[in-house]
């Protein structure tokens, strides 16, 4: 496993710009999981792939909600499916009204990090460094308001430097 992942900035080097969606146009919290697949293009192409790890998103979401609260979901499989990724990898998607994602704040969710891992060690780390970085309602407004793909990127840098 490469070093800097595992102990430089994990997050942003699990994202990229083609996994990044500004503007996603689902209406409710199961198409906003298919949209998050379609932008998974080490899997786009494969459907029994995609479709394997929507129904395990799914399995996911119907044990308890993975809205983090504060606008934010962190979408996830509840284990890491072996074979999937070989390394981690993480898509974000913002949705400029929301959509009811089962928060205990019952706030809509605007911003979603799809995060998956080819270890259950690798998936923790992941989704605990993404909640540290949206406690923040600083980056959480700069997610909100981004114009570019690449003011993403350079705030979760920044804020994964923190």
């Amino acid at each position: 496993m490469d070093m800097e992942l595992q102990q430089g900035l994990l997050v942003r080097n699990s994202m990229s710009s083609e996994r990044i969606e500004l503007h996603l146009q689902a209406e409710n919290a199961d198409a906003v999981l298919c949209e998050l697949v379609s932008l998974i293009p080490e899997i786009k192409n494969n459907s029994r792939l995609s479709e394997t790890l929507l129904n395990a998103l799914r399995e996911r979401e119907s044990l308890c909600s993975t809205a983090y609260g504060d606008g934010v979901a962190f979408p996830h499989c509840r284990n890491a499916l072996v074979g999937l990724v070989n390394k981690p990898l993480v898509v974000f998607g913002r949705h400029e009204a929301g959509v009811p994602f089962g928060a205990v704040d019952c706030m809509p969710a605007k911003l979603f990090f799809l995060v998956l891992a080819p270890t259950v060690s690798l998936h923790l780390q992941v989704l605990a460094r993404l909640s540290r970085m949206v406690r923040d309602p600083r980056v959480r407004q700069i997610l909100l308001k981004a114009q570019t793909v690449q003011e993403i990127l350079d705030t979760i840098e920044e804020a994964e430097k923190r």
